[in-house]
């Protein structure tokens, strides 16, 4: 039993080195071990948290980096590295993010329970705009009281702990959080409000009139989210682990995705709460996708969670399709093809790999790698035990890089995007969940190996039991991004028992698809293309 105070980590002091001293004697411990916290409130200042290279994937992609910055540098607040057989007990302890950084981070760990931890952030670099007046020409929106600005130049700013950013900072970008007047688990993207601006007028504390040609288009009550959408501090990284569990685990703001698993074996993340603070002053909790699964191993359960405001998909669980660039022999070069996802090694020897068309998707023969060497950030070179079946300009996916997957008694609202998107080979069950609000569809079942290179093909999922909301596109939406239909893609899917208020089922280029036994409360919609199903 270790305190966590012997280490210097006391409610209300920067714990940003006492985190690094007790991480340092975690790795460094021989027995199993349970850390105890105390409860209260621990600032950590971003600024005293050491730097190191991390390559997290569906992160900041190579031409997104600013002058300045070194890639893939990052910093984390628990930085837990090689530590095994270790238990830390929260008891409810919150810990304050001053400035940028990753909250949690677990690198090459095995066996590690975290429990009962609240993440929240000081004045982050994510400020809303609510709309309370309009006319012909004008709007008056509200800022919200803990967002801290400044005029400079004639021009405002937001201001924090390593940030000055212009109020039109992202007037370019589509991906500003809008909020419906009506119904505010409503989330979609859209444009900067100002856009269009002509000059802003401070008329108040935290009031603005901007005078814009389009003002009518602006409704009472509305809000704006503005945030940074690169995605470089995380809230969660999970990167080589082996059986981590997550318990009670609360985060209110991140900087990019609120968890991502990467090349990692069995994860349990239960009873987590992603979602903005009860009393704060924003109605997001992420930036983007609360929780991102890449070519993970073995059982993948996330279950009695809460998930609230997100600037992306609630889930999204994948593979990946690597292409290959040269083949010789029983040696292939595959290459990272997005670049958003590179520099690190999943594909693993003993793993068996299958070859994809990526025009058609159907996979063809399997491999078993023998040898497997990341020669840079974008390219590894495989030795095979097994003919080569595929040639360059194909793809291939790593069958075993893909988790069994339990999603259940989960509540998500105000989800920007899709509820649940699926692109694992291993057993799925999504059941007894509530989907509140989702802008596109609530599950969409995927694969791609043109644009984001996102695989793979599912074999097995059930979807039962669940509740489906608020949704304007499809509640279950099965479009694998193939070019070319020479059979079916997807099979072994059952959407059965649910209760759904706009059903509307989407099926493309899938076999043994059953939508039975559901509680429609409107006439259902079914579009299917070259697909078998059973309604």
């Amino acid at each position: 039993m270790i305190n966590a105070r012997e280490f210097g980590i006391i409610p209300g002091q920067d714990a940003a080195r006492p985190l690094v001293k007790l991480a340092e004697h975690l790795k460094a411990a021989q027995s199993p071990c349970t850390v105890i916290f105390e409860p209260g409130t621990y600032p950590i200042r971003a600024e005293n948290l050491p730097m190191r290279e991390m390559y997290v994937t569906n992160t900041v992609g190579d031409k997104e980096w600013l002058p300045g910055e070194t890639p893939h540098e990052n910093r984390a607040g628990f930085l837990l590295e090689g530590v095994s057989d270790a238990a830390l007990e929260g008891n409810g302890a919150v810990f304050v993010l001053h400035g940028r950084a990753t909250n949690l981070a677990l690198i090459n760990c095995h066996d590690v329970t975290m429990r009962g931890f609240r993440f929240t952030a000081e004045r982050p670099d994510m400020h809303e705009f609510m709309v309370v007046k309009k006319g012909p020409f004008w709007v008056d929106f509200h800022l919200d009281e803990e967002s801290r600005y400044v005029r400079y130049g004639g021009k405002f700013y937001f201001v924090g702990d390593g940030y000055c950013t212009s109020f039109f900072a992202q007037r370019v970008a589509g991906w500003i959080g809008h909020i419906d007047c009506h119904d505010p688990g409503i989330l979609k993207r859209t444009g900067h409000p100002f856009f269009s601006a002509l000059r802003i007028v401070e008329r108040g504390d935290h009031q603005f009139r901007v005078y814009m040609p389009d003002a009518l288009r602006f409704k009472i009550g509305e809000r704006y989210e503005l945030f940074d959408v690169r995605r470089k501090y995380n809230g969660i990284f999970i990167d080589r682990c082996q059986n981590i569990t997550l318990e009670g685990v609360e985060q209110n703001f991140n900087y990019g995705l609120a968890l991502v698993a990467q090349d990692s074996d069995t994860l349990m993340l239960s009873g987590l709460r992603f979602a903005p603070r009860p009393d704060g002053p924003r109605l997001m909790a992420s930036v983007a996708d609360f929780i991102q699964i890449c070519m993970c191993r073995g059982q993948v359960t996330v279950r009695d969670s809460v998930f609230e405001g997100s600037g992306d998909d609630c889930l999204n669980a994948h593979g990946i399709h690597f292409k290959i660039v040269e083949h010789a022999g029983e040696s292939i070069t595959v290459r990272f093809m997005h670049r958003q996802s590179h520099g690190f090694n999943p594909l693993r020897p003993g793993d068996r790999i299958t070859f994809v068309n990526p025009e058609t998707l159907l996979c063809r023969g399997e491999a078993i790698i023998r040898q497997s060497e990341l020669l840079d950030e974008y390219n590894i070179r495989l030795v095979l035990d097994g003919a080569v079946q595929g040639s360059v300009g194909d793809v291939i996916e790593d069958i075993d890089a893909s988790p069994d997957l339990t999603f259940e008694h989960n509540t998500m609202d105000r989800i920007i995007t899709r509820g649940l998107l699926l692109t694992v080979r291993g057993k799925v069950r999504i059941r007894e969940n509530v989907f509140e609000h989702t802008t596109m569809n609530h599950i969409l079942i995927s694969d791609d190996a043109k644009s984001w290179y996102e695989s793979g093909c599912v074999r097995d999922v059930r979807i039962e039991g669940n509740t489906f909301k608020y949704c304007p596109e499809h509640t279950v939406c099965i479009k694998p991004e193939n070019r070319t239909h020479a059979g079916a893609v997807h099979t072994g899917i059952v959407i059965q028992n649910n209760t759904v208020r706009t059903p509307s089922y989407y099926v493309k280029s899938a076999d043994g698809v059953q939508i039975i036994g559901n509680r429609h409360e409107r006439e259902p919609k079914l579009f299917t293309k070259d697909s078998r199903v059973e309604f």
